[in-house]
């Protein structure tokens, strides 16, 4: 089933790669959508896709990159739109 999810991950995350990773992720998974860093120092991004992968997405945001230091995964489940054509990096 496809969804959409809006992910924001609080914790050290800027400056460590983590967009990079998040994107490859992405990839690797064939989810679409975008990932940034937010003012607050967190990461935001929005994915779209198979309910599965995007569950495959989050576990390894939970971790991160080797130098970040995840303190907390926030999950909204949204209707999927395909509004996205690829995953990008946006700044």
């Amino acid at each position: 089933m496809k969804k959409g999810a809006r992910i924001t991950i609080t914790g050290r995350v800027q400056g460590v790669w983590f967009r990079a990773f998040t994107r490859r992720q992405a990839g690797l998974l064939n989810l679409t959508g975008w990932v940034r860093n937010m003012p607050d120092g967190s990461v935001y991004c929005e994915v779209e896709g198979d309910k599965d992968k995007i569950d495959r997405i989050i576990e390894k945001l939970k971790e991160g990159p080797e130098f970040a230091r995840v303190d907390d995964v926030q999950v909204e489940w949204v209707p999927f739109k395909g509004q996205f054509d690829t995953f990008e990096v946006r700044y």
